[in-house]
């Protein structure tokens, strides 16, 4: 594989190796000599297959990760539709690396993401962890900028209002997206999405554990259920429910610090980048 097109100082991507974040934080790419003038060649390696491609050992399967970081830090809005073209990738490959890390990048560029992640949100030819994650995009886009909230509010409620339609699992990302943003004005639609069964309560939840997330209720009517079990089928759902009932109770440690949002997907240790991708 050729880096040669890659000239000083997008070459020094070429180099830094590993870019998990369990192993390091972000660095600050302008160290590197990275300037807005760079954003159309940050582009093109962020987008580089050859580079996706790579050998997984290599350090230069982690350029495109470092480019798209710089990407973000530079606030380059012309980077945020090439960059949406990654998202397939989520259900192709379970690429968890872009599932974590794209949503984060648009929260840095801002409110110029809004209207290439809407575009790609209400495209019926993408995936549902695909379009997903462009409902993650303007989540971060709200957290960073709340003059912007509304409208990624708006645009995450106008696409659940098509719950008929959409994918099970994509109804239940977007009620997720809408609890993180707090969107209480959300409730009418999502309720209507549960009354018609078309939400995947084993990734949401049902409509009682949402009213409470969202405060309008206080505690459930109903026995909880265990929808993961659930959904496994009742034979080995029985199996899970007797194992956990095995499952000798200790005293548990303090609670974390809460974090700004409660986290609706967990994350899983990243596998290395390349050819073998991850699984």
């Amino acid at each position: 594989m050729s880096t040669a097109s890659y000239l000083p100082p997008l070459d020094k991507l070429l180099t830094l190796g590993d870019a998990r974040p369990t192993l390091r934080r972000w660095p600050d790419y302008s160290q590197y000599g990275l300037a807005p003038e760079h954003v159309p060649d940050l582009i093109r390696m962020a987008t580089d297959e050859e580079l996706y491609q790579a050998n997984s050992q290599s350090s230069e399967v982690w350029a495109p990760v470092h480019a798209w970081r710089a990407l973000g830090q530079l606030r380059a809005g012309s980077a945020a539709e090439p960059l949406t073209h990654l998202f397939h990738l989520i259900d192709d490959n379970h690429d968890e690396m872009i599932s974590d890390e794209l949503p984060q990048v648009f929260g840095l560029i801002g409110a110029g993401a809004i209207p290439a992640l809407t575009a790609y949100l209400e495209d019926v030819s993408h995936g549902p962890y695909a379009r997903h994650a462009s409902s993650r995009g303007l989540l971060e886009i709200a957290r960073r900028q709340p003059e912007a909230r509304a409208e990624c509010v708006a645009i995450v409620m106008r696409q659940l209002e098509r719950y008929a339609e959409n994918d099970e699992a994509l109804n239940a990302f977007l009620i997720g997206t809408l609890l993180d943003l707090k969107a209480v004005e959300s409730a009418p639609v999502m309720e209507r999405a549960f009354a018609a069964g078309r939400v995947e309560l084993a990734v949401a939840g049902d409509w009682e554990e949402v009213q409470i997330e969202l405060g309008l209720k206080q505690k459930r009517d109903t026995p909880a259920r265990n929808y993961v079990a659930e959904s496994l089928g009742p034979e080995l759902g029985a199996k899970l429910k007797a194992l956990a009932e095995r499952v000798q109770v200790v005293e548990p440690p303090p609670p974390p610090r809460k974090s700004e949002a409660k986290k609706r997907d967990k994350r899983k240790q990243q596998e290395p980048r390349g050819k073998k991708k991850r699984k």
